[in-house]
């Protein structure tokens, strides 16, 4: 087996064990007196929403919404695709669809929510005087400021008539089931998809100081929107489900590892912070185990995942994973015994059309032979170019699931 096809193998089993196929028999709601409508968003919805089908024994209707490409073939859930992950039309009408199915719910219904990553940007209706061209700039701006995740849903849910719990008010008195793939640190349920049907008390005066502290412009009218849109946690009962973690997918991969007769070390699943800067650290802690065997001895694989973010100065291609392993690279690429492969899950890096890269031994070799110098790309934010001239990217076309980075390094 060559280091690309183990480094592989880690991440079909990582992508295997987020799929949502099979996982709702065991989490199946009682059948209402009504009807049910199923509703949801993210870049797992098309398949969450074709699993439920195919796990629930009677009938059901409603609308999900996902990315476009990311769609999944379903019998009675319509499904949309719209933009990620800045917003459009599309989305913006699926969103108001999605409002109104819920909002037509009675007391007999059940209604059936599946989020996942991306909703954040694919459930998108403007609070009262927001325009869908200033939640679109916002949004662009958070994208390339490099703020966390976490940061950028706050400030998504200010922005929102549907995040941050309203949903769930629109489906009152409803009996109300949520199911949610993870793509976040922590697997906050508030924080995934921007929680639609997670109630919570938000201030908005956090959100305006996220936008401050990014030196993220708006106008006063969107400032007085944000603080006339803060939200009350509900004291209703809401029932909660988590199909799939990062954590579940980082065990998956060790479990994996450990059959192919290599001992793997889960570094984490909440790795945050600049792409390049986790790199370097990691890097780091690979060339301790090749001096010292600490804090692990060789030959082993390091597992993690996360969400790292980009702060983008270049003008370059590439997606965090990308920026990620390129950094990786420049820091260890030298080392003789090195293969390394991130990826993101939803089989998108960016906006690019790779899932990631990966790297071998003999990579530094065949760079230096065609002059591409790893430091020169990593500081226009190019390091899509750098490992699409070196044949090292990698492609899985979408993954219709979304547990977010997924990172190993093989130490031999």
């Amino acid at each position: 087996m060559t280091d690309f096809q183990f480094l592989k193998a880690l991440f079909d089993s990582a992508l295997d064990e987020a799929i949502p196929d099979g996982k709702f028999s065991q989490l199946r709601p009682t059948a209402p007196k009504g009807k049910t409508i199923v509703v949801g968003a993210g870049k797992a919805a098309a398949r969450m929403a074709a699993a439920f089908e195919d796990d629930w024994p009677n009938e059901c209707q409603g609308l999900v919404v996902t990315r476009y490409g990311h769609g999944s073939p379903t019998r009675h859930i319509e499904v949309v695709e719209a933009a990620h992950p800045v917003p459009d039309q599309a989305g913006l009408d699926a969103a108001k669809r999605i409002a109104d199915l819920v909002s037509s719910a009675t007391k007999d219904d059940l209604v059936i929510c599946l989020i996942s990553g991306g909703a954040s940007s694919l459930l998108c209706l403007p609070a009262a005087g927001i325009t869908l061209k200033e939640k679109q700039d916002i949004n662009q701006a958070l994208l390339r400021s490099g703020a966390p995740i976490d940061q950028m849903n706050t400030v998504r849910k200010s922005l929102s008539t549907i995040k941050g719990g309203r949903l769930a008010a629109m489906a009152s008195p409803a009996r109300l089931v949520t199911y949610l793939i993870s793509d976040v640190p922590g697997d906050s349920p508030s924080a995934i998809g921007s929680g639609p049907t997670i109630s919570e008390t938000s201030n908005p005066e956090h959100a305006l100081a996220i936008l401050k502290r990014w030196e993220i412009p708006v106008s006063d009218q969107v400032k007085q929107a944000i603080l006339q849109n803060p939200t009350k946690a509900s004291t209703a009962p809401a029932t909660v489900h988590m199909m799939a973690t990062p954590m579940m997918s980082l065990k998956a991969a060790a479990h994996k590892a450990q059959g192919l007769g290599i001992t793997p070390y889960i570094l984490g699943d909440a790795i945050e912070g600049e792409a390049r800067e986790a790199g370097r650290i990691l890097g780091g802690i690979v060339r301790s185990i090749l001096m010292h065997d600490q804090p692990f001895k060789s030959p082993c694989v390091l597992l993690s995942g996360g969400e790292t973010t980009v702060t983008v100065k270049g003008n370059g291609r590439g997606g965090r994973n990308a920026e990620f392993l390129l950094s990786l690279f420049e820091t260890v690429g030298d080392e003789p015994r090195i293969a390394a492969i991130a990826c993101d899950t939803d089989g998108i890096d960016g906006i690019e059309d790779n899932a990631g890269a990966w790297f071998d031994s003999e990579l530094n070799a065949i760079a230096r032979k065609r002059n591409l110098d790893a430091g020169s790309y990593l500081a226009n934010n190019d390091a899509w170019t750098f490992f699409h001239q070196l044949d090292r990217l990698v492609h899985t076309g979408p993954t219709l699931t979304n547990v977010n980075d997924f990172r190993a390094i093989l130490i031999k």
